[in-house]
């Protein structure tokens, strides 16, 4: 693969990211509010939940999709179609035996949802029917949408992006109204499954078109794999790393419910739906480059993969920088205005939710760690769950909503924060890495400034009206303009790395 193709995909990658990002953004909004004043805080609660309790299934993928992502990117590099064919028909094999064991387990699940739910105003057969049609639709990805992992090692998820969020658009707006003119759970529920049997038809459809000779077989999957036995050496190691992830993100919403209430369950899912979402377009804009990345390592040029690190930290210190400036002056005043005075959460729960997304969005180490296919820390996420589990439950029973959310914070910093660099530096680099906290640290004594420094100017001249949308949104451009430009000013005089890759990205310099 050519330099020029690899910067080609990435921009594509990221273009098409951010173009859906935005439309999904304010139809997010604008649907949560419709669905919480229709369908009401309990139900919203009640399949926020359940969807994190299929989470708990979703751990049998064992991380396999990451592990083919790995071993693709040579095979991917070299045009070898053989191989690509034969590493995908064992992919299909193995995602077909999970979906056995998903199906399985979710129909033992399902036994128990009268005891997880005993106390709710809906009956069980509306539970039991949202339940199995949450559990169908993730099991659709298993048996038939698993040949997208080549897309995306190819650097061509933006095709996956646009056939998925365009589905995902669609589906909401019909959600969307149906609870406005009926009211009616049943309706949005069929509608949540139809979508995604419709998705998995087009993106298979599209998948056949960019790779006519993809030919993989399942059948031929069986025999193929003890030829591949990287794959599952990776998946092992892959599947401890899910557990941390699986256990931050899906168990919260769990021990909020047991410790606190459903309906603070909605309530805390609205700060995280404009958090994720924010963390979702970062993610998806430096995840453009991740398929390349591993392309760089493969072509086996050391230095040029060290320099797009520091780059890259460079630039994602910049955007997440803006992007945590912006949570902390303007969330409470969007949900205000958004939802109404009831749904703001305490200053801070808020601080906490932020400080989490800086730790997990600024440290830019996995795309490089997958690319070296360093995944044999198993002991970090394990100690990364055991952390934050005995932080939780301490905090979730005295402290309620904030305890919980302690508990990702610290084990967040210790192995994420911590860890993770130390690992790629020691393992992938080669080099040490006082050499990245000095650049950590400078980074941030760079944003600390900047934040005191507008939020003084803030303070004294600025204020952020919730009289209306009109008042508000004028507000909030006027103060990240300010923040944005003072901010880039410290970057651009203080770091290197920052200029160099605004002078790649202006000039289309290839790297």
């Amino acid at each position: 693969m050519s330099q020029e193709s690899r910067v080609r995909k990435s921009l594509l990658n990221a273009r098409v990211n951010l173009i859906f990002y935005f439309l999904t953004l304010a139809l997010s909004f604008f649907s949560r509010k419709i669905f919480l004043d229709t369908l009401g805080a309990d139900f919203v609660g009640l399949t926020g939940t359940l969807q994190n309790l299929l989470g708990f299934l979703n751990l049998a993928e064992l991380g396999i999709g990451s592990a083919i992502g790995y071993v693709l990117y040579k095979p991917l590099f070299d045009h070898d179609e053989t191989k690509i064919n034969e590493i995908i028909s064992v992919f299909g094999y193995l995602y077909r035996w999970i979906g056995k064991i998903i199906l399985i387990a979710g129909c033992i699940l399902a036994c128990f949802l009268p005891l997880i739910f005993p106390n709710t105003e809906f009956d069980l057969g509306l539970i039991f029917f949202a339940y199995f049609s949450f559990l169908a639709s993730s099991l659709i990805g298993y048996f038939a949408n698993y040949k997208q992992t080549l897309l995306g090692a190819d650097q061509k998820n933006y095709v996956v992006t646009a056939y998925f969020q365009t589905a995902a658009i669609i589906k909401t707006i019909i959600q969307m109204a149906l609870a406005y003119y009926t009211g009616n759970y049943y309706l949005w529920v069929i509608v949540e499954l139809s979508f995604g049997i419709i998705y998995s038809f087009i993106l298979n459809w599209k998948i056949n078109q960019v790779y006519p000779w993809l030919k993989s077989e399942v059948s031929q999957g069986r025999i193929l794999f003890k030829k591949y036995p990287e794959v599952m050496k990776y998946t092992k190691q892959l599947f401890v790393h899910k557990i941390s992830a699986f256990v931050q993100f899906q168990i919260s919403p769990f021990l909020i419910y047991l410790f606190v209430s459903l309906q603070t369950v909605a309530f805390y899912g609205n700060y995280t739906l404009i958090i994720d979402k924010m963390n979702q377009l970062l993610n998806n804009l430096f995840g453009s480059v991740s398929a390349g990345i591993g392309n760089l390592i493969a072509e086996g040029n050391s230095q040029k993969v060290i320099q797009i690190f520091w780059e890259l930290m460079a630039m994602r210190f910049f955007i997440v920088g803006i992007a945590i400036f912006g949570f902390y002056q303007l969330m409470s005043p969007f949900i205000l205005l958004w939802l109404g005075e009831e749904y703001v959460l305490p200053k801070s729960i808020l601080i906490l939710l932020i400080i989490n997304s800086f730790i997990s969005l600024s440290k830019g180490t996995d795309s490089f760690l997958y690319g070296y296919g360093l995944f044999n820390d198993t002991w970090a996420p394990v100690s990364e769950s055991i952390i934050y589990i005995i932080v939780a439950l301490i905090g979730g029973y005295y402290c309620g909503l904030i305890g919980v959310i302690w508990g990702s914070t610290i084990s967040l910093f210790i192995i994420v924060g911590m860890w993770k660099p130390y690992f790629l530096f020691v393992k992938g680099f080669k080099q040490n890495v006082c050499l990245y906290w000095v650049e950590w640290i400078k980074y941030v004594a760079i944003l600390v400034v900047s934040i005191t420094l507008c939020t003084e100017v803030i303070q004294k001249d600025v204020s952020i009206r919730t009289t209306s949308w009109f008042d508000f949104i004028q507000d909030s451009l006027l103060i990240m303009f300010l923040f944005s430009t003072t901010y880039a000013i410290f970057m651009y005089v203080l770091s290197k790395s920052f200029r160099h890759i605004l002078k790649r990205l202006l000039f289309k310099q290839n790297f």
